[in-house]
């Protein structure tokens, strides 16, 4: 690794001719900046090191990608034996991979029903809400009521959906 600009830190003159450089000409060059400049060069050195490597790994790339889009690659076996091998696997997988699609859907349904049920849980709860915080006793009443028979609604919804559960395993 060679580095030009540490041979002759401290000994740079200004470019520029005439009063301001004759100031400056005195104090030598802070360490910190010194430092800063070789850091500076170790980067632009290891980023050079770097585009060489990848322009090394990457020159072959026109072969490799012609190699690559070969179709067939049959050393041992003939075509007719993969194609039969292949119609083997699609029927050992196909029925596993329709019945998961069906469990996804029969979730995707029940979500769906979860959804509703709690849209209007929250619409019931909204509209139980008193309007006024001194609400008569009647409403009070009217929205225990409510909720009670909600509630119901709820438990015998679940027990629904159990029964259907059962009879359609």
């Amino acid at each position: 690794m060679s580095r030009l600009s540490r041979a002759n830190i401290k000994g740079r003159d200004s470019i520029f001719t005439g009063g301001a450089s004759e100031l400056y000409r005195a104090e030598p060059c802070p360490p910190s900046l010194q430092e800063c400049v070789l850091l500076m060069e170790d980067c632009c050195e290891e980023a050079y090191e770097a585009e060489a490597l990848l322009y090394a790994g990457s020159q072959d790339l026109p072969r490799i990608s012609k190699v690559i889009q070969i179709e067939r690659h049959f050393v041992l076996l003939r075509e007719d034996t993969v194609n039969r091998y292949k119609a083997q696997l699609t029927d050992e997988v196909e029925p596993a991979i329709n019945e998961l699609i069906e469990l996804s859907e029969q979730g995707l349904k029940s979500l769906q029903k979860k959804e509703a049920l709690l849209k209007t849980r929250v619409d019931t709860v909204r509209s139980m809400r008193p309007t006024a915080p001194g609400a008569p006793a009647a409403q009070k009443l009217e929205a225990r009521r409510l909720q009670q028979l909600t509630r119901q609604r709820e438990a015998l919804e679940n027990e629904i959906q159990a029964l259907e559960a059962e009879l359609g395993s």
